[in-house]
């Protein structure tokens, strides 16, 4: 019975808890609802508060805004008004010196036509006094003026004639002792020696060890030498000295380069002779170079195309006459410049001409035509001045003295080459053989090269192995013998002989 009362008083108590703890939550509940809503309406009010401020401030600045707006607006039609202030003052000043100008117009027409009235009333007055002197003298004015002319000239013919006999004898022989005194002067000014390098040239060896080496065995390296230079090595027993001998100053040049290196190497065999050979043949072009700039440099010639200094630079390996042609040109320049100042002529023309009047002959041998013309197509092809290609064209009188710089140019051409000593008739005629000589060997198909030796008494043909065959090299020695006796005179009698060398090359690797 107890157990049942404990178990009802203890569910009465559960319900009892379970009320109470429903009534306190709700409690709680309510509460918190009522904060919530508090909370609510506190952001509402300070939101308000936030939007009424910010609008408080736009409006403010929305306000400073207009103020600043009205403010600029109202400066822009004060300068608007301003500007159109001064185009209106600006319209009227010109309408009123259109007006001037206008009466100005018409106070020079009014002018113009008294001018006019006056000029022809006094032409009118003009005329009518002629008319009245020719009456009066029963002549015209041409007449008058005739009559007059021919009784001047009838009082004074013998005076005149005497006059005008004694000008023409003092001027000429004041021009003569002036031209003479010119010219004394110049040769005088400028006395250049005559180099006699024709021919051969001696290169120095400092042991006949190194002699041996050159001659090799069994002259293998000598005749190689030879071979490749188309020069003629003699070697005397003049001691310490070798000779290279050649009518050409461009091998004789390569072939003394290339022994003085072989001498400083001391190494001495074909292949090593071949490299060094070909390294002088392109060295050659270095010094062609500065050759010619050297000369432009010394006569004081500038602005010339590079392409003709490389051109005039080729003239130190040609003779003319036994005479150095690019010496003789910049004697004739530095000639010509002293006669072109004495006479009051354009000396930079003159002296450019002088050094330039012989440029065709270092291409002769490859163009055809007199080098004149040749040298006139150099320098109109490199944009040389007409007046230069004038100045330089006539000294052998091929074409017409145009200038007086071309007068001046052949007048030095004739100081620097007659002078004593100058120049070898004989020299040049043997040259011209020994270049006549090769020329018709290279003439012939499957030629390579050529060279002619021992002073013109042997000609060395080498022939392309892949055109020429073994017989037709024998036939070609004796066709190029033939023409040597149809088209050249001279003593004794040429060797012709004809190298066809065959080389095989291949690498290993």
């Amino acid at each position: 019975m107890s157990l049942k009362l404990v178990a009802l008083f203890l569910s009465i108590a559960g319900v009892a808890g379970i009320a109470i703890g429903y009534y306190l939550r709700l409690i709680i509940s309510l509460g918190k609802k009522g904060s919530m809503e508090l909370e609510i309406k506190e952001m509402l009010l300070s939101a308000k508060e936030e939007a009424k401020k910010i609008t408080t401030e736009a409006d403010i600045r929305s306000k400073k805004y207009l103020d600043e707006a009205r403010v600029e607006v109202k400066e822009k039609e004060e300068k608007v008004q301003q500007t159109e202030a001064r185009l209106i003052k600006k319209e009227d000043l010109l309408d009123k010196r259109q007006t001037d100008i206008d009466r100005e117009v018409e106070n020079i027409k009014q002018k113009i036509s008294e001018i006019k009235a006056i000029r022809e009333k006094a032409d009118k007055l003009d005329i009518e006094k002629a008319q009245a002197l020719e009456k009066v003298a029963s002549m015209s004015m041409e007449d008058a003026r005739q009559t007059l002319i021919k009784t001047a000239e009838k009082n004074a013919e013998q005076d005149l004639l005497v006059r005008i006999q004694k000008l023409e004898q003092s001027g000429e022989e004041v021009l003569e002792k002036k031209a003479q005194e010119i010219l004394s002067t110049s040769i005088q000014r400028l006395a250049n020696s005559v180099a006699s390098d024709v021919m051969s040239t001696s290169v120095i060896i400092p042991n006949d060890e190194i002699k041996g080496k050159i001659i090799g065995k069994e002259g293998r390296n000598i005749k190689a030498f030879e071979r490749m230079t188309g020069v003629e090595v003699i070697i005397d027993d003049t001691p310490g000295t070798i000779t290279i001998s050649s009518f050409d100053p461009v091998r004789r040049h390569i072939a003394k380069q290339s022994l003085e290196e072989l001498i400083k190497d001391g190494r001495i065999q074909p292949a090593k002779i071949e490299k060094v050979v070909a390294e002088a043949q392109a060295n050659i072009n270095k010094t062609i170079k500065e050759k010619g700039e050297q000369a432009a440099y010394e006569c004081g010639v500038i602005g010339l195309d590079p392409r003709i200094l490389l051109i005039v630079g080729r003239l130190h390996f040609r003779t003319s006459y036994g005479q150095n042609v690019l010496q003789h040109s910049i004697e004739m320049s530095h000639i010509a410049g002293m006669i072109a100042e004495e006479i009051g002529a354009n000396v930079a023309v003159a002296k450019a001409g002088a050094l330039l009047h012989d440029i065709g002959k270092a291409l002769d041998h490859e163009v055809t035509g007199t080098h004149v013309d040749i040298g006139r197509r150099i320098l109109q092809k490199f944009g040389a001045s007409e007046e230069i290609v004038k100045a330089m064209q006539s000294h052998h009188e091929e074409y017409p003295y145009e200038t007086v710089e071309s007068r001046i140019v052949q007048t030095a051409d004739a100081i620097s080459g007659a002078r004593p000593g100058a120049r070898h008739d004989s020299i040049e005629n043997y040259l011209k053989r020994l270049g006549d000589l090769e020329a018709i060997s290279n003439s012939f198909p499957g030629v390579e090269k050529s060279y002619a030796l021992q002073a013109g008494r042997e000609i060395r043909i080498f022939v392309t192995p892949e055109k020429v065959t073994d017989l037709e090299a024998k036939n070609m020695a004796r066709d190029i013998a033939l023409k040597i006796e149809k088209d050249l005179k001279y003593p004794g009698e040429i060797k012709v002989t004809i190298i066809r060398e065959t080389r095989v090359i291949d690498f290993a690797r």
